[in-house]
């Protein structure tokens, strides 16, 4: 029984935050590292693991819009080609670089994306459906997620915003992106971290039942303006706890 209630723990916290995030059409790694690291799990594995719950859950929120008709491939495969190559890059860096350097990129992550996700009208810099923009866009992203062990989906969302895309439409498109870079990541990740594989069962299990129910409340036009305002408040809360962590350690 002791063995099983962490792990019964790790499931619940993966299945909402799988749910809410893709209700927003990201992953949920970004919340959830953090949140394992805080667990007790280490900084490595916490990445690894909230790679492969982005893999799950937007592979099978991807196919839930697939299935309604309601996802644009075209404009999806620069970003997958460019997300494939910079992101294993990321990842394989992450293993130099100091972990408390690899928190402070983390928090500013989550701060940027947090900010991105309240501004309630985003304007349009450049009209442009090309493939370049969205090249460029994939690899700059892909190379700082792979680094901190998430998806980067909610810096591409709003990327895609600045281009002139329907913000739902961008959603359903980096639902089908992020499995790529995330499953690149990870792959990466386990040539040099210890994994625990009945964990990882457990939060794959997790992953893909919350992506689905995330997927089919988007599609069933839950009001998006509210989730992405929940989704902002837990990055920046989450935010704030790892930037707490050096403080702390300076003052005491």
């Amino acid at each position: 029984m002791s063995e099983l209630a962490p792990l019964a723990g790790y499931f619940g916290l993966t299945f909402v935050l799988a749910t809410i995030f893709a209700m927003g059409g990201v992953g949920s790694a970004i919340g959830l590292v953090p949140m394992l690291e805080t667990a007790g799990l280490p900084l490595a594995l916490a990445r690894a693991l909230g790679l492969f719950v982005n893999t799950t859950s937007t592979a099978v929120a991807a196919a839930v819009h697939l299935s309604s008709g309601l996802l644009d491939l075209r404009g999806a495969w620069p970003l997958v080609v460019s997300v494939l190559v910079a992101t294993p890059i990321g990842a394989w860096a992450s293993q130099f670089v100091a972990p408390d350097i690899v928190r402070a990129v983390l928090a500013v992550f989550l701060i940027a994306a947090a900010l991105l996700m309240l501004v309630p009208h985003r304007p349009v810099l450049i009209e442009s459906k090309g493939a370049l923009p969205r090249l460029l866009i994939g690899a700059s992203v892909g190379a700082v997620s792979g680094l901190v062990g998430v998806g980067g989906g909610t810096l591409i969302v709003p990327a895609l915003v600045l281009l002139g895309e329907d913000a739902k439409s961008a959603a359903r498109t980096v639902s089908f992106v992020i499995p790529f870079s995330s499953a690149g990541g990870f792959l990466t990740y386990l040539q040099f971290v210890t994994m625990n594989w009945m964990l990882l069962a457990v939060v794959g299990v997790a992953a893909a039942a919350g992506g689905f129910l995330g997927g089919r409340l988007m599609n069933r036009h839950l009001n998006a303006t509210q989730v992405k305002r929940l989704i902002a408040v837990l990055l920046l809360l989450l935010a704030a706890k790892l930037l707490a962590i050096p403080l702390l350690s300076l003052l005491t």
